[in-house]
Parts: C-alpha cells; structure tokens; sequence
C-alpha cells in the first residue's frame, strides 16, 4: 500500500438534534459551551472516538486495522499484540499493527518507560535533554490526522429535562427524578489537517486514508444512543494539495466556506435553517472536493 503524497485539509459540518453531543463530565454531563460566547463545543478527542469506534466494526481488528486505544485495555498490554516483523522496531510494528496509530498517533508507555530508564544510565545527559528525547523519539508517535475542537455556529442554550424512573416497587417511594442535558438544535463545524510528511513516519496510506473518508461520513450511524440524541453528518468538504507541502495556508481554505443562519430564522431547528456558501475560486494547486 502505497503511502499518501498529498498533504489535506477538511470541514466537517453536522448537527445535533435533541441530544447532548459531548457532555462535560466536570459540570453534570451538561453540554460543552464556550463560557465566554455560549457557542456549543465538542472535543477532538470524542470525534476520533467515533472513527475508532466505525474502524472497529466495520474491519473487526483485522490484520493491520487493530484498534490500539479501546475501552477497559490497558495499553502496555495492546503493545504485546504487535509482534515486529525482520528489520522492524517496535514502533513500526506498533503502526503497522493498529489503524489509530498510523492516522492519529499515540504516546506508547512501556516504550517510554524503558528509554526513560535507558537515558538516567546516560551521566553525560542533562535532565532536560533526557526528557526531550523520550518525548520526541521514544514512546511518543505523531501521526498524519489531526482535528480540532468543533464549534456551533450559532450559540446555544441547552436544557435539562427531568425524567422519572421505577427503582423499588416494594418501598413507597417508588420512582426517582433524574435529568437529561440537551440541545434543541445546533450545527457544528470542525477542521482538520491531513500531513503527508507524518504520514512517511506511521505509513499512513492511500487505503488508509480512504478507510478514514468512509469513517467520517458514517461518524454517528453507529453511534445513536437516547442520550445523543439525533445527530447526522451534513458535509464533508476536503481541500486537496498537488504537493506533500501543500499549496496554500490552512486558513484561507478555511475562510472559503461561510455558514450562516438564514436571515428569516430566528432560533435554528433545522439544517435548512441555514446556508452554506463555498467560494470556489481557483486557487493554485489546490482542489475541492465535496464527499456529501
């Protein structure tokens, strides 16, 4: 397989409806809000959940599409499952082994822990110098895919909704209140960067990135659970380079698409409730792609 030559970028436009995103476990479980604007906010870190998730079902820890970050494994023990081949180390065979590996990276403990003690044999390090080589060469993977937190477009105010629930039919207090965190609606955006040059490190490739293409567009029908809600992909808009560098900034690709509230909406409850404009003005070296 051969590994990607183009460096990407993307936005991700999807919605929530009646549902609870990404709670915050620090305030409830209540929806993720900016405190400053109350636009809605979802972690990188719950997204990639969702592609791990996708990657899982769909190639079921087959050869080479394991999934290295699970729920309930330790990590020292995922690494026992990759067995290097002639000529490989164990990072290699670590990427080689496990799908999230190659696209997101990964800090590999017990590979850390052992050049950690490695390098306090070594009396000509300094401190700090022994710390930036297990950082950056021993333990920690840096792979070709990152995503940035996803924000709503517009603010949003969530709501808690109480709900009632039979615990004891034998005591006269029969039932209990709870709550359930809400969004009405909302529509979120997010970007992420794709590198060719990372993906040389972790031989994140063509089938790889394609695998990950199709993990996006299916982020939430695996996903539905009554606390999420109703939650749907809507766009996939990737910008494609003619080189490994890339052939534009990041940022004005970005600035391309423009997502705004319909001027006769008042409180959005729909995705037709907005617009999405994409200027598609030829930049040099650069190609749009719509996946939806």
């Amino acid at each position: 397989m051969s590994v990607i030559q183009n460096r990407y970028e993307f936005v991700l436009l999807f919605d929530v409806e009646n549902g609870n995103p990404n709670g915050d476990p620090d305030a409830g479980n209540s929806p993720r809000v900016d405190m400053e604007t109350n636009h809605g906010i979802i972690t990188d870190v719950c997204l990639k959940r969702k592609v791990r998730n996708y990657v899982e079902i769909v190639r079921n820890n087959t050869d080479g599409f394991g999934i290295y970050i699970t729920q309930g494994d330790a990590l020292t023990k995922k690494q026992e499952g990759a067995k290097p081949k002639d000529g490989e180390d164990i990072v290699d065979a670590m990427c080689r082994t496990y799908f999230d590996i190659r696209t997101f990276g990964a800090v590999l403990p017990q590979i850390q822990k052992k050049a950690t003690s490695k390098s306090k044999k070594d009396n000509n390090q300094s401190e700090e110098s022994k710390d930036e080589k297990v950082d950056s060469k021993n333990g920690q993977v840096r792979g070709p895919i990152q995503i940035n937190f996803s924000k709503s477009i517009d603010p949003i105010f969530p709501q808690t909704v109480t709900i009632t629930r039979l615990v004891d039919e034998n005591k006269d207090d029969k039932t209990t209140m709870g709550n359930k965190h809400i969004v009405p609606y909302a529509l979120y955006k997010t970007e992420g960067y794709i590198s060719a040059n990372f993906a040389e490190f972790t031989n994140f490739s063509e089938a790889d990135l394609e695998l990950f293409w199709e993990s996006l567009a299916n982020l939430f029908e695996h996903d539905h659970s009554a606390a999420r809600g109703k939650m749907t992909m809507r766009k996939i808009i990737v910008f494609k380079h003619e080189s490994k560098l890339g052939n534009a900034p990041s940022h004005k690709l970005f600035d391309l698409i423009q997502v705004a509230k319909k001027a006769d909406v008042e409180a959005p409850r729909s995705f037709t409730d907005y617009t999405i404009n994409i200027n598609k003005e030829t930049i040099p070296g650069v190609e749009i792609i719509e996946k939806m």
